[in-house]
């Protein structure tokens, strides 16, 4: 039996027909498939950076709206000190117990021994830096005598806490830290604050290292007797003066008031009547001589400048 059927050629461009429509249709799902994914994509990393945005911009908002934490009893960035209670004496008996005065003897050689006087009396100022060797040597030499000018009213005495070996530590930023717990000691506990920043010194830590923590800190200050513990250890622990402590620094840096045109170069730097003493700090005999000279110095320019009384006819 035959058969009178032929194949059919339009058969196989039909199946290459089918088979390429069918691959269009997917390529076509594929790519709104993935338009799809970048669109969400897009919108996500636009939502990101829209909360991003608003979230600083809120930071920066409310750190411009925050005002600065301003210490108390604080005078051109420096605490004086008022009571000196609670620093016992040394041990050194090389520390000589001249007073900063003068009275009108010779003036190139100041009297070890004089009574206090108004007259005479100088102004020393202290800029230190917890973290610095220096600033540690000059308060263990110095200490003592210091207590007692203060005690005698033959000095004022000030310290101002700067920050310039911050990067010091470890990253902990030790100086700035112990600066800020000293002014929250200041503000909350005047009358110890010559202690704790004595005990600062005496304690410091090496450089270099991460020094102590801020609870470590408020401990340091409740030990000493703080009046006020809880103000001054919430104080020091949320860091309250460290952006002041930081500008008080930049200023220092800048130039120091009450002098000609000097500014702070490293710590400690010790003014006397705004002048810089240059001598050993672990010298208390070349510390006092140069006091003695500069209250000996002001006791006579003073004279000098004060007009003689004339007599009545």
């Amino acid at each position: 039996m035959s058969s009178d059927e032929s194949p059919n050629p339009a058969a196989p461009r039909e199946r290459r027909d089918a088979v390429r429509e069918k691959a269009q249709q997917v390529h076509v799902k594929q790519s709104r498939a993935r338009a799809m994914r970048t669109a969400s994509i897009s919108i996500a990393v636009i939502a990101i950076v829209a909360v991003a945005a608003v979230v600083v911009t809120w930071a920066v908002s409310s750190a411009a709206s925050k005002p600065l934490m301003q210490p108390a009893n604080v005078s051109d960035d420096g605490f004086m000190v008022t009571d000196v209670s609670g620093v016992g004496p040394m041990s050194d008996t090389s520390q000589t117990d001249a007073t900063p005065t003068a009275t009108p003897t010779a003036k190139a050689t100041p009297d070890p021994t004089a009574t206090p006087t108004d007259q005479s009396m100088v102004d020393i100022r202290v800029y230190v830096d917890y973290l610095s060797s220096g600033s540690k040597d000059f308060q263990l030499a110095n200490v003592q005598q210091l207590s007692e000018w203060v005690n005698q009213d033959a000095a004022t005495l000030s310290y101002y806490p700067v920050a310039m070996l911050t990067a010091k530590s470890n990253g902990t930023k030790y100086s700035l830290r112990a600066a800020s717990a000293a002014a929250c000691v200041a503000t909350y506990s005047p009358a110890k604050f010559f202690a704790f920043n004595n005990a600062l010194l005496t304690q410091q830590p090496d450089v270099e290292s991460d020094g102590l923590t801020d609870a470590e800190l408020a401990t340091l200050a409740v030990a000493v007797g703080s009046d006020a513990p809880k103000r001054v250890s919430k104080c020091i622990e949320e860091q309250s003066f460290s952006t002041w402590a930081k500008e008080a620094t930049d200023r220092a840096l800048s130039g120091l008031p009450d002098t000609d045109d000097v500014a702070l170069t490293g710590t400690p730097m010790v003014l006397v009547n705004g002048t810089p003493y240059v001598g050993a700090l672990d010298d208390p005999k070349e510390f006092a001589q140069f006091v003695l000279t500069i209250a000996s110095d002001a006791y006579y320019q003073e004279s000098e400048e004060t007009p003689s009384p004339t007599a009545t006819p």
